[in-house]
């Protein structure tokens, strides 16, 4: 069999990433027609998107530490059939329990997404980790900024569960593709999968560098679903009532956030995380004093949106690069212990964006999206690296 060269396969897996992570998306802006059609109320077809990041947390936890245990053309090739399989039960439901099943499945195994960037970190070739964990998160993003508008506009042209059905298709392409291209080495575990899975709270105390790691990511990823949660209510209300198209298009200037992301693995790869992560997040509150007085001036806005998003994703994808790095063997374990507090952090950034809102307007939220930043700043510069326990590791991206 034809071996890739390492960018072939960093590539696979940003693709599959990207296209994975889409699922827990594309049906957002279908919801008002997958309620008519199986005529059920708007706040029960609600539970659709939390349903799927219901199982996409699951599937951090549970799913993520496979990967140091099962070969990445195996593991990748089950969970893109999976995915499939939920994709079509999922467009074949006839009312919410089945949808809502389907849902909770699909969201499972979009965590693949996940998984692909930390198989793209510890095959990389040495001195290129940054830059594989970067590529794949730039395809993660492309996905999650795509996906709306892809899953809509499929939708109005085929109906929503053909649209699900074409998502389906093309996990199956990936899963084809991955069983193909991707590495075929079995990691060698020093534990069972069972073991593993109850070794994972006690990492946050043996690794240092994780909590550290934990600490400013959910720092700065409050700050993100609060300003982005936020800004939709607000551009909603008087004075500006956009409608939701209107609104939908700020997401666009996400698209930097998308550049920078090759730029960001070069750095990385060139200088310590924490660095980089410091510089990230003060592009990102740059951006964020920008959004303070600028919802009456969308250049201002967009500019806004546009640093503040660069800031977070360059950050993100430093902060993984930095995991992995810890102890590339049990990669799989530590990037679930921080994906699974990361997004839960997260999550609540998404809940008090409506009452902060409300009780402090705007402006207050926004500064309170800057302290966040500033504080996960100060904490990536106060704490000095600490030696980690773990082997180093050399693998190869390669099928072996």
């Amino acid at each position: 069999m034809t071996r890739p060269r390492p960018k072939d396969g960093t590539f696979l897996l940003a693709a599959i990433a990207g296209t994975a992570i889409a699922n827990n998306y594309a049906i957002q802006p279908a919801l008002t027609a997958v309620a008519a059609d199986l005529s059920i109320p708007l706040s029960v077809i609600g539970l659709v998107p939390t349903a799927a990041l219901a199982g996409c947390m699951t599937g951090f936890a549970l799913l993520l530490p496979l990967t140091d245990h099962l070969a990445p053309h195996r593991l990748v090739t089950a969970q893109l059939t999976a995915l499939a399989a939920a994709l079509t039960l999922a467009a074949a439901a006839r009312g919410p329990v089945p949808l809502l099943a389907a849902y909770l499945l699909i969201g499972a195994a979009a965590s693949v997404a996940a998984q692909a960037g930390n198989i793209a970190g510890r095959h990389a070739p040495p001195g290129r980790r940054g830059t594989g964990v970067a590529t794949v998160a730039a395809g993660m993003s492309a996905g999650i900024l795509l996906s709306r508008l892809v899953g809509g506009t499929l939708t109005d042209i085929l109906g929503w569960r053909r649209m699900l059905l074409v998502f389906a298709v093309l996990a199956l392409l990936g899963a084809i593709a991955a069983h193909a291209l991707l590495p075929r080495k079995q990691p060698t575990p020093e534990h069972s999968y069972r073991t593993t899975l109850a070794a994972l709270p006690p990492l946050l105390r043996h690794h240092p560098q994780l909590r550290q790691a934990v600490a400013t990511g959910s720092l700065w990823y409050f700050a993100f679903n609060l300003i982005w949660v936020a800004l939709a209510l607000a551009l909603a209300q008087p004075p500006y009532s956009l409608g939701s198209t209107a609104i939908g298009l700020y997401s666009l200037a996400g698209l930097l956030g998308f550049a920078a992301l090759p730029l960001t693995g070069r750095l990385t790869d060139r200088y310590d995380p924490r660095t980089v992560i410091t510089a990230a997040l003060l592009i990102a509150a740059v951006g964020t004093i920008l959004l303070i007085n600028g919802l009456n001036t969308p250049p201002a806005t967009a500019l806004g949106l546009a640093l503040f998003d660069a800031g977070c994703f360059a950050a993100q994808a430093a902060n993984q690069s930095r995991i992995i790095a810890l102890d590339p063997q049990h990669s799989g374990s530590l990037s679930s212990v921080y994906l699974v507090l990361y997004f839960t952090v997260g999550a609540l950034g998404t809940a008090f964006a409506a009452p902060l809102l409300n009780t402090l307007g705007w402006q207050g939220t926004t500064l309170t999206a800057l302290t966040a930043l500033l504080l996960a700043a100060a904490l990536g510069l106060a704490n000095k690296p600490q030696k980690d326990p773990g082997p180093p590791s050399r693998p190869t991206f390669a099928n072996e």
